[in-house]
């Protein structure tokens, strides 16, 4: 596994060494002494699952305080643009975001700390996403940024008409209103 931070210190790329051949693929998606060697300790208690077609946009995602999670996220079917955006208000690049494709292609994965929000959009006519967590799902902690918030600035490369999003998604707030991380 070849692992790369971003321009956004504790955000990660991880990319497999995929060994093909006659009969498919193989590859190791996640092995907890080489992630805790580059990234650190990361105690991973749930994985998720989500399918979604073409022009699906599901965040700007994240919960507050205590159950605040780090996601460890990659594509089995398909290709989306992942973003994260740093809430961390100590942090020099808060309120920037990264994005990067995944997909079933590239095999890439994204590592996402506590103190992000995050989203994806679906590129392809169907994606299936899946990611670990590191915290429960707690209902009463979610919150969501605006996916289009001019703030922010994502430059989304689909016409904002193509948008398939929640009506949860679209409540979220604007940057300025968020809830923040220390």
């Amino acid at each position: 596994m070849e692992y790369e931070e971003t321009d956004i210190k504790g955000v990660w790329v991880l990319t497999p060494k995929v060994f093909n051949d006659n009969r498919g693929y193989f590859f190791e998606a996640w092995k907890k002494s080489d992630f805790e060697a580059h990234v650190g300790k990361v105690d991973f208690i749930q994985d998720n699952e989500s399918k979604s077609s073409y022009g699906v946009l599901r965040g700007l995602h994240y919960q507050k305080g205590t159950y605040s999670q780090a996601k460890l996220v990659r594509v089995i079917k398909g290709k989306v643009l992942d973003v994260a955006v740093d809430l961390r208000k100590s942090s020099p690049t808060f309120g920037k975001h990264v994005m990067v494709e995944l997909s079933e292609d590239n095999k890439r994965q994204l590592f996402i700390p506590r103190g992000f929000a995050h989203g994806f959009l679906v590129l392809s006519p169907e994606a299936i996403f899946t990611y670990k967590v590191d915290n429960i799902y707690a209902p009463a902690h979610e919150a969501s940024i605006r996916w289009n918030d001019p703030q922010i600035g994502i430059n989304w490369p689909i016409d904002q008409k193509d948008v398939v999003t929640s009506p949860k998604d679209l409540e979220g707030k604007d940057f300025k209103d968020a809830d923040f991380f220390e």
